[in-house]
């Protein structure tokens, strides 16, 4: 269970959040996205109250496994359904599909079945089934699990080169280091630190007492994105 959470992103800022199992990473992620509703408190985005239940296109929640995102029988017909709920249609809503599919150099897969896509293909459509709202916030679960070397080098690439602000949950703290200036750990529902990427991964004594470990990078000196 969240408590006492009091968190400010600003447009266009990557930040980590980072913690154990359990820490309530995911919690979080879906009251943001407005899945559940907070049993106290209110979340504002873009200056107006967040309704949950209510669907928000200014928002989009890449879940942690892709099948739970992937629906429809083709990439092209999954990346469509959200536009199309919205009354995009025709010659419009073809141009915003193959944009967001160009993104992340996909455009390949349009036709394929979804069940054909390997592992790290359907983690990158379904991140183009959330840009192709043109959202404001990303809300990424674990983008990185489960993914092998090159797959998970390709997709940090794509994060990288995006304008959206994002909220990244991860225990890829290599991943965070690279893309996150800021990140927020989290253990037991409450927020225990918030600051520079660096400074918080690299304080062994705070990541071992929420059980995390430094990441080796940091030991060996690689410059990162929290790093002054």
């Amino acid at each position: 269970m969240l408590a006492g959470i009091d968190l400010d992103l600003q447009p266009g800022e990557r930040v980590a959040l980072v913690g154990p199992n359990g820490a309530g990473k995911t919690s979080l992620l879906r009251l943001l996205a407005g899945a559940i509703a907070p049993a106290a408190g209110t979340i504002r985005f873009a200056g107006a109250p967040l309704t949950a239940g209510r669907f928000n296109p200014g928002i989009a929640l890449v879940f942690q496994e892709a099948e739970d995102q992937l629906f429809c029988p083709t990439v092209a017909a999954d990346v469509a359904f959200g536009p199309r709920a919205m009354g995009l249609a025709g010659p419009d809503l073809e141009a915003a599909v193959a944009a967001a599919l160009d993104r992340l150099a996909i455009g390949h897969l349009a036709e394929r079945m979804v069940h054909q896509l390997s592992g790290g293909e359907k983690r990158l459509a379904s991140l183009a089934g959330a840009l192709v709202m043109r959202p404001r916030l990303l809300l990424l679960d674990e983008p990185s699990a489960s993914l092998d070397l090159r797959n998970r080098r390709r997709l940090i690439g794509h994060l990288a080169g995006l304008e959206p602000a994002m909220l990244i949950a991860s225990h890829d703290l290599e991943l965070v280091l690279e893309l996150c200036p800021r990140v927020v750990l989290i253990d037991d529902g409450r927020i225990c630190a918030d600051g520079p990427a660096a400074a918080i991964l690299g304080d062994a004594s705070l990541m071992q007492a929420h059980g995390q470990e430094v990441p080796a990078s940091l030991g060996a000196g690689r410059p990162s994105a929290g790093a002054p």
